[in-house]
């Protein structure tokens, strides 16, 4: 029997190193996805993963990306992709394509990444599984007039529109892709204790790095990577349900009114792909 062929992106470091890390020796085929070349070959050493390094701020390297793991994978195909790249940023600084880099990281980059990699997702049922937050309840709301927050910008609202994004997205998956096969959640891994927020000038980051941090109910990543490879292993219809999000492994109703909007999460799907350069009814 062929192995399973598992993609983690955001595997250098935090959650996705630590899920990795666990899966080892589980027979599974790992296919790791990091921005740091020397950090996502460190893990991908230590676990016996193969590695690619690209930037998420540069969607050029999203499509090479995209390119170089359709090849590795032209044979088998990809089981399950793991969408767990993402952070928050400080000012209101454009990528190298013109998107404010929050709304690029957390949402188009995987939103391409996943589009490309179609082909090699839906003809063996795949599972596509988001690293969402539940900053998406706490701090977002989505304007399509505005995706880039250019009119007011704040580094958590950024954040929190892009997590909100990837419930939506996750929603759109599986309402155009169930029927076709493929499985899509989205999940609030807990407040992982890690460098995360480190470069932000938000208050998350002096939440994240102050004494308060010791008193609230923070988890270590590698409680944060079980949850992460429990959906990444586990059977979609049993273990968990597609289209739907999740408080770490539990399944909750508190989200953001916006996540349950379907019109919006349509708007989105049909925005996001004019911004990356994709067929409209893609």
């Amino acid at each position: 029997m062929d192995r399973r062929t598992l993609v983690i992106t955001g595997a250098s470091d935090g959650i996705g190193a630590a899920a990795a890390r666990q899966l080892t020796g589980q027979g599974l085929r790992l296919l790791l996805v990091g921005r740091s070349p020397e950090k996502t070959a460190a893990v991908a050493q230590e676990t016996g993963a193969e590695h690619f390094v690209a930037d998420f701020a540069r969607l050029e390297d999203v499509r090479r990306l995209a390119a170089e793991l359709s090849a590795a994978t032209a044979e088998h195909g990809i089981d399950v992709l793991a969408n767990n790249a993402g952070g928050i940023f400080g000012d209101r600084t454009p990528t190298a394509d013109g998107f404010e880099k929050t709304f690029q990281v957390n949402h188009l980059a995987p939103f391409l990444l996943t589009h490309l990699l179609l082909p090699r997702l839906l003809p063996g049922g795949a599972s596509v599984v988001n690293t969402s937050s539940v900053a998406h309840r706490l701090f977002g709301h989505l304007d399509l007039e505005d995706l880039d927050n250019a009119r007011r910008y704040r580094p958590r609202k950024a954040y929190g529109d892009a997590k909100l994004a990837n419930v939506l997205f996750t929603r759109s998956l599986h309402a155009k892709f169930h029927d076709q096969g493929l499985s899509s959640a989205a999940f609030h891994p807990g407040l992982v204790r890690s460098s995360f927020s480190a470069g932000s000038a938000s208050s998350m980051r002096w939440f994240y790095h102050s004494p308060l941090a010791r008193l609230a109910p923070m988890i270590s990543p590698e409680q944060g990577g079980a949850t992460l490879a429990w959906f990444l292993t586990g059977v979609p219809g049993s273990t968990w349900t597609s289209g739907r999000y999740y408080d770490q492994d539990r399944p909750t109703a508190r989200v953001n009114p916006q996540a349950d909007d379907l019109a919006l999460a349509e708007g989105l799907w049909q925005r996001s792909a004019e911004l990356v350069g994709l067929p409209g009814t893609c």
